[in-house]
C-alpha cells in the first residue's frame, strides 16, 4: 500500500478509535412494573433514536410486567403498556430474577407502593442500582425498610417525584434566592384507601416542599382549605414554615432574602430522566436517604394529625414508632 494511502488509512482508524471512546458504555435498562404511565414516558426518552447525550446509551431491554395485584386503576393498565412497550424494543420477561440477569439498573414502576420492598429485595442482592417511582412504599415502615435492605447489600437507590426537578424549585434549593423562611406548594391530591392519603399523588407537592426546604421538619399539623381540601403545615427548624395544599395545579411559592419565588412548576418528565441517568452513570444516589425518608414521615405524620383532630404530631415520634415495624417486615422477608 502506498504510504499516501497508508497514512490515510490509520487517520480513518485513529478517529474511528477515538469517537467510540468517546461514547460512554451502553447502559441496559429494566422495568419492573407495566401498571404506570411513567414507565411508557421513560422508555419513549431513553430509547428515542434522537435521544439527547444526557440520557443516550441508557436503553430500557426488558421488563417484568407485574405490578399492582389488585388496584384496578393500574392492573387494567398493564395489556396496553405491554404492547406499547413492545414496539420500544423492549423484551418482556417472567420474573424479576430474569431481569436482572438482563440488565445492569432497575427502573422500580409499580404505581402500587406496597410490593415495592418485595420487588426490591432481588435487585438489591444482585447489586444493580435501582430508581424507586412514587411512593416509595405502602407504609413508612415499608420505606424504613427498603432502605436498610439496600445498605444492607450495598445497592444504590433514590426515589424522586419530577417536581423536585422544576428550574425555579432547583433554583431555590441552591441558594439562588438567598436564605427561604416559609414555602407553601400545592399539587393534586387523589387519594388510594390502601396507601396513606398523601402518598399516591400528594406526594408530588410534598416533594416540592421538601426540595425548597430540605429537611429539619420537626412537627406537622393538618387542617383543611377554605374549599374543604387537604392543608398540612410543618414546622420546620429555625422557625421555617412549610406548608402544602391540595389543588388541580402544580405551583408554590418561597419567601426568600430576594423577596417572594415561584416555585414548584410541572415541567415535564425529562429533568427527573437526566437525573436518573446521572444516577445510573455514576451510581450516587442524588437524594440523602434522611430527606427521602423525612418526606415520608412527613406525609404519615399527616394522616396521624387528622386522625387526632388536627392536633400537631411530631416527626421524631412517627419515625420511632416505624422503625420496629421495620424490622419486623425485614424479618418476614428473611433478611436480618
Amino acid at each position: 500500500m502506498p504510504t499516501r494511502l497508508l497514512l490515510a488509512a490509520l487517520v480513518v482508524a485513529m478517529l474511528a478509535s477515538l469517537a467510540a471512546a468517546a461514547d460512554p458504555p451502553e447502559i441496559k435498562v429494566g422495568i419492573i412494573g407495566l401498571d404506570t404511565s411513567h414507565a411508557i414516558a421513560f422508555t419513549k426518552e431513553l430509547n428515542s433514536p434522537k435521544a439527547a447525550e444526557d440520557v443516550a446509551h441508557c436503553r430500557v431491554v426488558a421488563a417484568y410486567p407485574k405490578g399492582s395485584p389488585d388496584i384496578e386503576s393500574s392492573t387494567e393498565r398493564v395489556p396496553g403498556y405491554i404492547e406499547e412497550v413492545k414496539k420500544l424494543g423492549v423484551e418482556i420477561v417472567d420474573s424479576i430474577d430474569e431481569l436482572v440477569k438482563r440488565v445492569d439498573c432497575v427502573l422500580l414502576e409499580t404505581n402500587d407502593g406496597r410490593p415495592h420492598l418485595a420487588q426490591a429485595l432481588p435487585v438489591f442482592k444482585a447489586g444493580k442500582p435501582v430508581f424507586i417511582d412514587k411512593p416509595l412504599a405502602g407504609s413508612l415502615p415499608d420505606c424504613l425498610a427498603l432502605f436498610a435492605a439496600a445498605k444492607k447489600y450495598n445497592c444504590p437507590m433514590f426515589c424522586s417525584s419530577s417536581l423536585r426537578y422544576g428550574k425555579s424549585t432547583q433554583a431555590a434549593r441552591a441558594g439562588d434566592f438567598g436564605k427561604i423562611t416559609r414555602c407553601e406548594t400545592t399539587s393534586p391530591a387523589s387519594l388510594e384507601k390502601t396507601h396513606p392519603d398523601l402518598y399516591w399523588y400528594g406526594v408530588h407537592g410534598c416533594e416540592s416542599l421538601y426540595a425548597v426546604l430540605g429537611p429539619g421538619c420537626e412537627t406537622v399539623t393538618r387542617g383543611k382549605t377554605a374549599d374543604g381540601l387537604i392543608e398540612v403545615t410543618g414546622q420546620w427548624s429555625g422557625g421555617r414554615t412549610g406548608i402544602f395544599r391540595e389543588s388541580k395545579g402544580y405551583g408554590g411559592k418561597a419567601q426568600t432574602e430576594k423577596g417572594e419565588q415561584e416555585v414548584g412548576k410541572y415541567e415535564t418528565y425529562r429533568p427527573l430522566v437526566v437525573e436518573i441517568v446521572k444516577f445510573f452513570r455514576s451510581k450516587q444516589p442524588p437524594i440523602a436517604a434522611e430527606e427521602t425518608i423525612e418526606l415520608y414521615a412527613f406525609m404519615e405524620a399527616a394522616d396521624a394529625s387528622k386522625r387526632e383532630g388536627g392536633a400537631a404530631v411530631k416527626l421524631a415520634a412517627i419515625l420511632a414508632a416505624a422503625q420496629p415495624l421495620a424490622e419486623k417486615r425485614l424479618a418476614e422477608l428473611g433478611v436480618k
